[in-house]
């Protein structure tokens, strides 16, 4: 497992994830074991309906801040990476020890991914991560790190460090058991755990702006409308939601908080965003939270 650092060398996150996400959470880690525990869910259940690499629920997960957590993802091929590491992570990690990094082979791999039978979870499921590793800033329809001639200043095993790889497979794997993964419809999976009193959701959706570029499953504005509907209805359960900072997100939210944020966000270059919280009315929020939470109000 490796750790984030701050510029004064203090520990900000762990690295859990195998995966690269452009646009991943996982620096919100800090913050959000900080609202779990002013929210008494410590013992409780984190749920990701849009988790991508998942970053920041296994973070949490690994040191112990939440219990359970709930891995979604409706993309096949994102889905059938989580259900392969889950079922078998020692013949995944045989996978990553032996594997060609080659451009001969991201070839092979990228076939895989329209050709494969899409219930070969094994197959599907290394061939996104291997993509994944290999293509520049990890998206899964680029191209591989340092171009298919290989000119570029970095090659194509630039991120593909496989010691590193295959301890975060045996990190995941103790934990596994504690893991839930699905391939459901981010609202569904809202629908079935919001409820219970025990669960805190993070809503992380295909963003508004330049979401084609970022992710294979991209949202039409109905799809915006439909999960705002969603989650507004349930203002009483314990969730938060991030956004780029669009002024649709304060039409879709008027009633709820929102604060601005900004975020390190690495797709191609490393630039510094502004994004938006949104706040059901049932997630507490202290002052110092208030302070650490946002630079100012949407």
């Amino acid at each position: 497992m490796s750790s984030r650092r701050s510029s004064g060398g203090l520990l900000r996150r762990p690295i859990i994830s195998p995966l690269r996400y452009p646009g991943g959470k996982a620096s919100l880690y800090l913050r959000l074991a900080d609202l779990i525990r002013s929210n008494r869910l410590s013992y409780g259940t984190y749920v990701e309906p849009y988790a991508g690499g998942a970053g920041a629920a296994l973070a949490l997960l690994v040191t112990g801040q939440v219990r359970r957590i709930v891995i979604n993802d409706l993309d096949p091929a994102v889905y059938a990476f989580w259900r392969a590491l889950k079922e078998d992570p020692e013949s995944f990690s045989r996978r990553i020890e032996n594997v060609d990094l080659s451009v001969g082979e991201w070839r092979k791999q990228k076939e895989i991914q329209t050709s494969v039978d899409r219930s070969d979870f094994q197959a599907l499921g290394f061939s996104t991560f291997y993509l994944n590793r290999t293509n520049r800033s990890g998206v899964l329809n680029g191209g591989p790190i340092g171009g298919l001639d290989q000119s570029g200043p970095y090659k194509i095993d630039a991120r593909f460090n496989r010691s590193d790889l295959v301890e975060r497979v045996r990190l995941f794997s103790l934990h596994s058991k504690r893991i839930t993964v699905l391939n459901l419809d981010g609202r569904e999976v809202i629908r079935r755990y919001s409820p219970r009193d025990d669960v805190f959701v993070y809503a992380d959706p295909p963003y508004f702006e330049k979401a084609g570029s970022l992710y294979l499953n991209s949202f039409s504005e109905a799809d915006h409308a439909a999960l705002a509907k969603c989650l507004n209805s349930r203002a009483s359960a314990i969730w938060l939601l991030t956004y780029d900072n669009s002024p649709k997100v304060a039409e879709l939210y008027p009633d709820r908080r929102r604060t601005i944020f900004s975020l390190n966000y690495s797709a191609h270059r490393i630039a510094r965003a502004k994004e938006v919280m949104v706040y059901s009315d049932a997630l507490a929020l202290v002052a110092s939270q208030q302070a650490l939470w946002s630079e100012n109000e949407a």
